[in-house]
């Protein structure tokens, strides 16, 4: 891998808006790696990256087999909109109990793959369900950890569709 440019895995990619925002706020940002299960995501991503706004890449499309150990030290931000319907306040929030919940198989991958920066997003109702694990498990393995709720309507968008950001920074990179 280039060593000049800043390396990127982007987890449950969705239509790729943390991606995008990345490459615009990091200029030497290269995206490595997707992953994300929808079929219609998935071609969405393929369209960005034929289009040149996102880097091409491979998809994984099942996080649970994602490959970290051939990217281990070799990326220094790993993002992710990890499933919402676990800790979703429109939904039954069973939390770890809900099949969709992938945060163990991040945790594991956080482990192995070493990057310096974490960066995920997800809904409000996760305050409440599930966040203070991935700070604790974040900080379990040297991470220093903050987060905060923010909305839609704070960047200009008609609505409020309010998200938790965790920003991870590693302690071993500092």
């Amino acid at each position: 891998m280039d060593t000049t440019k800043t390396t990127h895995i982007s987890l449950c990619a969705g239509y790729g808006g943390i991606d995008l925002g990345l490459r615009g706020a990091i200029p030497n940002l290269r995206t490595v790696a997707f992953s994300e299960i929808e079929a219609f995501a998935c071609a969405n991503l393929v369209s960005k990256m034929e289009a040149g706004l996102l880097d091409p890449a491979p998809i994984w499309t099942d996080l649970k087999t994602f490959p970290w150990e051939e990217f281990r030290d070799r990326v220094d931000i790993l993002t992710g909109g990890y499933p919402c319907p676990p800790f979703s306040t429109a939904g039954k929030r069973k939390g770890k109990d809900d099949p969709r919940h992938l945060w163990p198989w991040i945790a594991d991958g956080i482990r192995l793959l070493r990057p310096r920066i974490c960066f995920f997003e997800n809904v409000e109702g996760h305050i409440s369900l599930g966040l203070s694990d991935v700070i604790e498990d974040l900080a379990g393995m040297g991470y220093r950890t903050t987060w905060g709720i923010f909305s839609a309507a704070e960047v200009g968008a008609p609505h409020q569709r309010k998200r938790v950001f965790i920003m991870a920074l590693s302690l071993i990179h500092i």
